[in-house]
């Protein structure tokens, strides 16, 4: 009888850093209890002037075809002091973006500029220091640019066809338009 070798699915080369961690099982909800206060890993890649980072989570958890996309991750702002991690997203930027155009057009166009710079592959902190760019409101500047930074690079690694990227820049340029 010949055996029939099963090719195994969802396996990737890739090194990982890894924490140890032991948890005994336990019936269910002390199991569960235990397992929701593991704490949540991740790398420092941006610090803000204000204190709080922008950190990236590796894997991300985007599933293509029913497949785990391994170069996935996300990006959230983390604020130590509120112990909070905020998911930060392309709607939370364009809204904070529109903001800003309500109260001063002309700084946001400097932003959206810098926004720019940044999307072709100017690092933020050369920006920021070359530039005096002031806040109307909500989000700085530093924040945005330094978050979509990371947001480009995660997209860059989802659509390698620069899809995600530009999508995002053409809703920027929307708001750019209306000014």
């Amino acid at each position: 009888m010949e055996k029939i070798k099963k090719s195994k699915k969802n396996i990737y080369s890739h090194a990982i850093n890894l924490s140890p961690l032991t948890i005994k099982n336990e019936p269910r909800e002390e199991f569960r209890k235990k397992l929701e206060r593991i704490e949540y890993e991740g790398y420092e890649v941006e610090k803000l002037s204000d204190g709080r980072k922008i950190i990236i989570t590796k894997p991300g958890g985007k599933r293509i075809y029913g497949a785990a996309k391994r170069e996935d991750f996300m990006v959230w702002v983390y604020d130590k002091n509120g112990n909070s991690l905020w998911l930060i997203s392309h709607k939370d930027i364009f809204e904070d973006l529109e903001e800003k155009a309500k109260i001063n057009k002309k700084e946001t166009l400097k932003i959206i500029k810098a926004l720019e710079n940044v999307y072709s592959g100017e690092d933020p902190d050369d920006i920021l220091k070359n530039s005096s760019l002031k806040n109307p409101c909500g989000e700085s500047p530093e924040l945005l640019l330094k978050a979509y930074k990371w947001i480009w690079g995660q997209e860059d690694c989802n659509y390698p066809t620069g899809k995600g990227r530009d999508m995002s820049m053409e809703y920027i340029k929307k708001i750019k338009e209306k000014l």
